[in-house]
């Protein structure tokens, strides 16, 4: 009976696994034979690979390495000058530094671009004041173009993990070896940079995983990656096959960057004895003249190539006239995006909830398995998400035509939402478990042998307790949505543009002055969860 029973509650956490993972495994599944299709789909493959395939690997590969490298260096540099060393302002721009992760990259993109194109204000100043002709500038649109956006808006992410790991780990062992005779540079290099590599190397795969899903970006910049390969073997071609097989290989290289940041993370870990040495030797060293310009330069240029600058530029057509502005369609844009951001956030939370308190309950290798499997879809890129899910959806209907599947994922809300929490049904997961782990198990056994069942438990015990990380869940997840291009742009239903794809769309046409308002807009909302993760570090 224990057997029977466990398999009857284990059956809605197996199906639920299903309907997360379906994209991914139709993705994978699009391997198999499938008759005339799968021939089509092959003879494709081949083409590409004889003609263009080639390029979409090196160019994905230059792409990686540059912005890999520009990251590391960038977020190691200023996480070592806020965490190793003391000047004035530095309190300061240890929240400032996290600004750019506001600003989504394609955002940053369009604000380059509109200001140091050809026809910028800036070209066009600076023939005017000394009368020069030509191409004054580097072309934005360009391979280096796109590397200098993604390490500017990325490198959030190495200097939050190196920052973590030098400020937990390398005060009192820079003062070892100090005693022990080292000098700075010494130091600097032989103890606190080794600290930081495990966790500079998981913030690196985390800006790769991002730079690999993009969309916005390389596809405004004309750059031919595995995802603009994607798209162009679905779209173009049309072929849906195609399209999955190129995407199963992007979807290996996540899932081996994926691999390698759970190693780093597990790597994040030194015997070393708990807190910061007393001594005032161990604290940051303090800077003055030179070297403090040069910290100041160091953690302001950051700043400002990632957020101030792209701010400014896109303020600056906004100043210029407000009238000319789709303020009545910006309206019905941001009520869009809102209400997808407010289901998908409310429908993450619920899903995320039963499943950590599934595990809490009863972590056995079934509830586990579903949890992994629902935490998979955040490293997937949305280009494969829908691709995955779009696959099975024809094979249905091309089936059963007269059920009408293909109308009810394209044309509702329904097949957007179902790739949104497939895309950031994780997010609320972390912050669901984090909550859970704040929660001494003690509480669970109390109010077992008070005779409270598990309803109970959960509604009268962990729920006063897991409000707060309910709301950052929520917050999390509606930012995300809101930011999100390459599912929102193919599976949204008809006339409900939002603003994510409204901005690329006027960016696409050259209309970089319109495309402003919903770009800002698209900040504002960033800023939000940036704001309450700067608080939370500080009191920490």
């Amino acid at each position: 009976m224990r057997r029977i029973s466990f398999a009857l509650r284990s059956i809605p956490l197996i199906l639920f696994a299903g309907f997360l993972s379906l994209p991914v495994l139709a993705v994978l599944a699009s391997w198999l034979p499938f008759g005339q299709g799968d021939a089509q789909a092959g003879s494709i493959l081949r083409e590409m690979a004889s003609t263009v395939l080639p390029g979409y690997v090196w160019t994905t590969l230059w792409l990686s390495v540059l912005v890999a490298v520009g990251a590391a260096i960038v977020g190691t540099g200023t996480a070592a000058m806020v965490t190793l060393f003391d000047f004035p302002g530095r309190r300061t721009f240890e929240w400032l530094l996290l600004l750019p992760l506001a600003m989504p990259a394609y955002v940053t993109a369009y604000a380059y671009t509109d200001f140091l194109q050809f026809s910028g204000p800036l070209q066009v100043g600076l023939r005017n004041t000394f009368g020069l002709e030509g191409r004054l500038l580097p072309e934005v649109r360009s391979l280096g173009g796109a590397v200098w956006v993604f390490i500017f808006s990325l490198y959030p992410y190495v200097y939050l993990l190196a920052r973590t790991a030098l400020g937990e780990r390398a005060a009192h062992l820079m003062e070892a070896a100090r005693l022990l005779g080292a000098p700075l540079s010494r130091r600097i290099r032989t103890v606190a940079l080794p600290l930081a590599r495990p966790a500079v190397a998981a913030g690196v795969a985390l800006v790769l995983m991002e730079t690999l899903a993009d969309f916005g970006v390389t596809s405004y910049f004309g750059i031919q990656t595995f995802t603009t390969g994607i798209y162009k073997a679905w779209l173009s071609m049309d072929n849906r096959l195609a399209a999955a097989q190129l995407a199963t290989i992007l979807l290996v290289l996540v899932m081996l960057l994926l691999h390698m940041e759970h190693r780093a993370q597990k790597r994040m870990r030194f015997a070393a004895s708990g807190g910061r040495a007393g001594s005032a030797e161990a604290q940051p060293v303090r800077l003055r003249g030179a070297r403090c310009a040069a910290a100041w330069a160091i953690c302001l240029v950051p700043v400002v190539l990632g957020f101030v600058a792209p701010v400014f530029f896109m303020l600056r057509p906004l100043a210029a006239d407000w009238s000319v502005l789709p303020w009545e369609r910006f309206v019905g844009w941001a009520w869009n995006s809102v209400r997808l951001g407010g289901i998908t956030a409310g429908l993450a939370v619920v899903v995320a909830l039963g499943l950590a308190f599934a595990l809490r309950r009863q972590p056995d290798r079934i509830t586990r398995g579903v949890v992994q499997l629902a935490s998979v879809g955040y490293a997937v890129p949305g280009a494969v998400i829908v691709v995955g899910l779009l696959l099975p959806v024809g094979w249905l209907q091309a089936a059963v035509p007269q059920w009408g599947v293909g109308a009810l994922v394209t044309a509702t809300a329904f097949g957007i939402v179902w790739a949104y929490l497939v895309r950031f049904c994780a997010v609320a997961l972390q912050s669901m478990q984090s909550g859970y782990a704040r929660i001494p198990p003690n509480l669970d056994a109390s109010a077992r042998m008070l005779g409270a069942g598990s309803a109970r438990l959960l509604s009268q015990v962990h729920w006063p307790l897991l409000k707060r990380s309910t709301a950052a869940a929520a917050l999390l997840v509606f930012v995300d949505v809101m930011k999100e291009l390459p599912a929102t742009m193919v599976l949204r239903p008809f006339n409900s543009d939002t603003l994510a794809v409204v901005a690329y769309q006027l960016a696409r046409d050259e209309r970089l002055g319109e495309a402003a308002l919903p770009s800002l807009a698209l900040v504002a909302v960033g800023l939000v969860p940036v704001i309450l993760l700067s608080r939370t570090l500080r009191s920490r």
